[in-house]
């Protein structure tokens, strides 16, 4: 039975985690941040109208949002304050959206939707076709953790500390974001700052592509992804795009 200091020397000793901690502060000194590139894309629209799905504490990006109308949405699982203005989740406030049950006009269309909520790719699937729903044609919806930069990053289970992520989590939110890449009518980048800022439009724009058909990865594998992850999620520096 192994001591709990040779468990320790042994992970000491394990390249991963080195690798690990690496790609963690890699990512954490990146810029700009999400919430620039959001106010960005909210320049380029009407900037009357702008959800946030996963605010937890709204210091954290949403109080940052410059935008006539912001809406929060958040069922309050990591940040018990919860000041938000539609404390439910995620579905429950598309669903009452689409019967016009909630306090907003009805009918209401947004410029930016910024998702951030359970890193999980099936719901993340869920929040973008319901986000697609409800925005403007002009609009962008945009994504959070797109970019995992290693497998330990992109695990299912956040509780899950001892690996070489530690504590910082982007899920598979990837997954999702890449399966949309593939849609028809959706022109998508994703900018390699703030563990992968992802954008969708239903309009093109420079630099925006879409995938063909059939999926390159069609398991949806992270070492796949690792392969030839600037084709597979089209990732673009964000400083040098905008001069596009």
């Amino acid at each position: 039975m192994f001591s709990i200091f040779r468990i320790a020397k042994r992970i000491s000793k394990d390249p991963h985690f080195s690798i690990g901690k690496i790609a963690t502060q890699t990512e954490v000194n990146k810029r700009p941040t999400r919430t620039e590139i959001i106010n960005f894309f909210l320049s380029k629209t009407a900037g009357k109208n702008y959800l946030e799905i996963g605010v937890r504490n709204p210091e954290d990006n949403f109080n940052h949002i410059v935008c006539k109308n912001k809406v929060s949405v958040d069922p309050g699982v990591e940040f018990a304050e919860n000041p938000v203005d539609y404390q439910l989740t995620s579905d429950s406030f598309f669903q009452q959206l689409s019967e016009n049950k909630t306090k907003l006009e009805k009918n209401t269309r947004f410029d930016v939707i910024f998702i951030d909520g359970l890193h999980l790719a099936d719901q993340v699937e869920k929040d973008i076709h319901n986000s697609l729903v409800h925005l403007q044609e002009n609009g962008f919806v945009i994504l959070h953790d797109c970019n995992p930069p290693t497998i330990f990053h992109q695990r299912e289970n956040y509780g899950f500390h001892n690996s070489p992520a530690k504590g910082y989590w982007n899920g598979t939110t990837w997954k999702a974001f890449y399966k949309f890449r593939h849609e028809e009518n959706l022109y998508s980048i994703c900018f390699d700052t703030d563990w992968g800022v992802a954008v969708l439009s239903k309009t093109e724009h420079p630099g925006f592509n879409r995938l063909e058909l059939p999926l390159a990865n069609p398991y949806f594998e992270y070492l796949e992804l690792e392969k030839n992850r600037k084709v597979h999620l089209n990732l673009a520096d964000f400083e040098s795009w905008k001069e596009i």
